[in-house]
């Protein structure tokens, strides 16, 4: 079987990946990956929390949405890439560089392997296999294209896209907890009801009545009901007396 267009640009784009992968040194490349990964993973995780900022000065949620995750994503980007390019190049002027540079190589014709992987991935998913050219058909790369891509797709979720829509339209009131209502009391049950499932017949309907610390400190301000009735009969007892 001969070599075809599909072998030709797969070794390619191996080839280009790998020198500059071996320029740039095997370290410089990992951190490269470590600083994308790390971006997304701040943008995913931290967007709820800046959302309700920017949502101050952009009215629209989607837009909202969009400048938060990307000012997270941009800004742990650059950051973690200025110093993931100070260590490399103190590792690249090191003893060790050289090994650096050849391990940089491999890991370049791995990385420019999967970018072919996932463009064959592509490509078969916009035509059909009965329409594909002889060249991409009878390549010898299309095995390893086509065997490595089912791989990867094994490793997705069964709905990616839902999948990460739902993650990026959760909002923080989600969660199920509701939020208090303005002006009442935590721990505050309706009017009309006890803490215990009881009722009460002294409050007013759809007033709140605040029961544990909240009721204790209110009902321990001033006499109750029995002991002021009590102090009344003592100072009218002691008038009588001295009368």
């Amino acid at each position: 079987m001969p070599v075809t267009l599909l072998d030709l640009i797969v070794i390619g784009v191996m080839l280009v990946s790998g020198l500059l992968a071996m320029v740039r040194g095997l370290l410089r490349e990992v951190f490269s990956i470590v600083s994308w990964v790390a971006a997304a993973g701040v943008a995913v995780y931290f967007y709820p929390q800046l959302l309700p900022v920017t949502k101050q000065y952009v009215t629209q949620d989607t837009v909202a949405l969009a400048v938060t995750i990307g000012i997270l994503f941009l800004g742990t980007l650059l950051i973690v890439s200025i110093i993931s390019a100070r260590i490399s190049d103190i590792v690249l002027d090191s003893r060790i560089g050289a090994l650096d540079r050849t391990l940089g190589f491999l890991f370049g014709l791995a990385r420019g392997l999967l970018v072919m992987v996932v463009a064959f991935l592509f490509f078969n998913w916009l035509v059909p296999e009965k329409s594909q050219p002889p060249w991409a058909l009878n390549a010898k790369s299309r095995p390893v294209l086509q065997n490595t891509g089912n791989w990867l797709v094994s490793l997705l979720p069964d709905d990616p896209e839902n999948t990460i829509l739902k993650r990026l339209r959760r909002t923080p009131g989600e969660d199920g907890e509701t939020p208090a209502a303005p002006g009442t009391v935590p721990g505050a049950v309706p009017g009309g009801q006890r803490s215990d499932g009881g009722s009460t017949g002294g409050s007013a309907g759809g007033t709140t009545v605040a029961t544990g610390p909240a009721a204790n400190a209110g009902g321990n301000s001033g006499y109750r009901r029995g002991d002021r009735q009590g102090f009344d009969q003592l100072l009218e007892s002691t008038r009588g007396a001295g009368q």
